[in-house]
């Protein structure tokens, strides 16, 4: 016989199926709830406490990444994007964009074109790096294990049409002074940051886990009052665009394992002893 979760469980994934197939026609919170046999009211909190979104929010993400494949078709107009995306117009995608993607449809569609990105190459206790910002603050950062040309390059997949400078900038300084010295001012930081708000706020929580502290995605994710989100919390933390200063090395698995590292499990491990040792020193 089926718990009652497994029977929430399967509602939700039903849910999710009929959302992907269906978002083009942009259904409504009744006729998703309809379609599972739930209330608006109930439906709305169990898909949130098991996909760690609402129904609605789920519903735009679908909509944007196929917007966004849209849009790489350089050809094709805001309006057609708009109608092949199921949105009422273009008004309702620049919106849904800049809710989102912190960006309008037409920026996303050239590609960070007339942004300027400058850059720079900085040695760590734990490696290389490259740190890039605009005038608005740190946009990216990650550890260099190849060669300076490969990190550039991903760099640039981030912001494909963006004019780039390999210049040392004030903002630039001040991260890696902190980033290699003074963590007590690493809220002065400025960030510039693009993703969805279910990713930036995680990425808020985990400037929250103090330097020597760690957390689990569970943990993670019930500071956020997403309990069962740790799978969507795990994928927001590994989108991460901003290696250290957004401490994701931080989050370990609830067995107490490290777990994986998008720069190498060794190098997330030598950061957290680094790190408690440093705690342990200031007690």
């Amino acid at each position: 016989m089926e718990t009652q979760n497994e029977i929430d469980y399967k509602r939700i994934a039903d849910a999710i199926e009929y959302l992907r197939f269906n978002y083009k026609s942009q259904p409504t919170l009744e006729e998703a709830a309809a379609h599972v046999n739930l209330s608006p009211f109930h439906f709305q909190r169990m898909f949130k406490e098991w996909a760690g979104v609402t129904p609605k929010q789920f519903l735009q993400y679908l909509s944007i990444e196929h917007a966004k494949a849209v849009l790489k078709n350089k050809q094709t107009s805001l309006f057609d994007t708009a109608f092949e995306t199921g949105l009422s117009g273009t008004g309702r995608l620049h919106d849904l964009f800049i809710k989102i993607e912190g960006m309008t449809p037409g920026e996303y569609k050239n590609g960070g074109e007339q942004l300027t990105i400058n850059y720079s190459f900085a040695d760590s206790l734990f490696g290389t790096i490259i740190v890039a910002s605009t005038v608005k603050g740190i946009c990216y950062m990650a550890f260099v294990d190849d060669d300076n040309d490969t990190a550039f390059a991903q760099l640039q997949k981030h912001f494909p049409n963006a004019a780039y400078h390999q210049y040392l900038d004030t903002i630039q300084q001040n991260a890696i002074f902190i980033f290699t010295q003074d963590w007590s001012k690493l809220s002065e930081i400025k960030l510039h940051l693009k993703g969805t708000p279910f990713q930036l706020k995680v990425w808020e929580t985990l400037l929250k886990v103090p330097m020597g502290g760690l957390v689990t995605y569970g943990g993670l994710a019930g500071d956020l009052q997403n309990p069962n989100a740790s799978r969507a919390v795990g994928s927001a933390v590994a989108y991460n665009p901003v290696a250290f200063l957004i401490p994701c090395h931080r989050v370990i698995k609830s067995s107490g394992e490290t777990g994986q590292y998008h720069w190498g499990s060794q190098r997330k491990n030598a950061m957290i002893g680094w790190e408690a040792s440093k705690a342990f020193a200031a007690v």
